[in-house]
């Protein structure tokens, strides 16, 4: 396996360029992301099926040519697992790799369990067994050794033979086109920028508040997103979830109140004032401004035996295709598409998974048969 490190822009240029010049690329990044918002870009692994590279993104600073070659659109780029990997390439380029398809999406089509992993299919696709040992490793610490170097360029250049194999069965069982799909929602959904103003909705728990109680969190949610996005701090390194729940369940204006209720007090230290200032301005909004109550999806009537006449429809559909049930319809789809009839009186603009594409031929519209008897 012979690969070389890529560390300045003509040689990325030259890479890029013989890479458009395939139909097929693999793609892979190493990245780290512990107290951040934004994963950390460490390093870039392409394999043309020729030409073996591992791009250094601390070293580059135009990255035009790889930009060109993401958005190439006569170039399938194929990754593994890729959810994180695509918030990378939307956060260090402004942009996602187009058309791509995820090989643990294909895997999935042939019955695998969703969550499979890289090196479970290498090894019995391949019979070839990874050393995974690097996984956890500093990406963004230089210099980066000889080991981690080999456990990316194996990342990519075992991609590439499993990639034609799956392909071959995927294709076979007419998947092909739904694996596509499927991989193409991936990326808009991870491609989806969060809304401050809705970020209160996220809180675990803002359920059980009182619209007054949501008048308060609401804003809290929304400086906390915004701090975190700003410091590029991940979310809980700003104030916890449940300490910012408390703030506004009990309407805590004082750093000495905060301190009695049991929040972190360094968050109190750094963030104290202006929480308190953003709960005493919170406390003045008027009443038809309060934000409406959050309704549980459990707590309308018949959910339960909905749900399960649902995931019942699901199961038939999974014993049928031979897919897996949780990856036909998560619990979480499922529920999505209870609150499209539910909420929102199926509104075209914001069709759930399950009304959309393959799901909606192989299972979706017999669910809305159910749902209307």
């Amino acid at each position: 396996m012979e690969y070389q490190i890529v560390t300045e822009f003509a040689e990325l240029e030259s890479v890029c360029s013989k890479a458009r010049e395939s139909d097929v690329v693999m793609l892979d990044t190493e990245f780290v992301r512990i107290r951040t918002y934004y994963p950390k870009l460490g390093l870039i692994q392409l394999y043309d099926g020729d030409q073996l590279s591992l791009i250094d993104p601390l070293t580059i600073s135009d990255f035009t040519p790889f930009i060109e070659l993401l958005k190439d659109t006569s170039v399938l780029k194929v990754l593994h697992a890729c959810g994180e990997d695509l918030e990378v390439f939307a956060n260090s380029f402004n942009c996602m790799p187009y058309p791509m398809v995820d090989t643990q999406i294909m895997a999935a089509f042939l019955g695998y369990g969703l969550s499979t992993g890289f090196a479970a299919l290498v090894q019995e696709y391949l019979d070839v067994e990874l050393d995974k040992s690097e996984s956890r490793a500093d990406w963004v610490a230089r210099p980066l050794t000889d080991k981690q170097l080999d456990y990316a360029a194996a990342d990519v250049y075992y991609l590439w033979p499993l990639y034609f194999k799956l392909f071959a069965k995927v294709e076979a069982k007419q998947w092909w086109e739904a694996a596509q799909q499927e991989s193409e929602l991936l990326m808009q959904k991870r491609g989806r920028t969060p809304n401050p103003e809705n970020a209160y909705l996220d809180i675990k728990g803002a359920w059980q508040l009182k619209r007054k109680q949501l008048a308060v969190l609401k804003p809290l949610a929304t400086w906390r997103l915004n701090e975190a996005i700003k410091r590029d701090l991940a979310l809980n390194f700003i104030i916890k979830e449940q300490e910012l729940w408390t703030v506004a369940r009990h309407g805590l204006k004082k750093p000495k109140q905060m301190e009695q209720e049991g929040i972190d007090p360094r968050a109190i230290r750094r963030h104290g004032e202006r929480i308190a200032a953003i709960v005493k301005h919170a406390q003045q909004t008027p009443e038809e401004d309060f934000p409406e109550k959050i309704e549980r999806l459990m707590d309308f009537p018949g959910y339960k035996q909905v749900f399960k006449t649902l995931k019942d429809e699901v199961k038939k559909a999974a014993q049928h295709s031979g897919l897996a049930t949780e990856f036909l319809a998560s619990k979480k789809q499922l529920n999505q598409y209870l609150s499209w009839v539910w909420k929102h009186q199926r509104d075209p603009a914001k069709l759930p998974d399950v009304m959309q594409g393959w799901r909606l031929e192989l299972f979706g519209r017999q669910l809305d048969q159910v749902m209307d008897v």
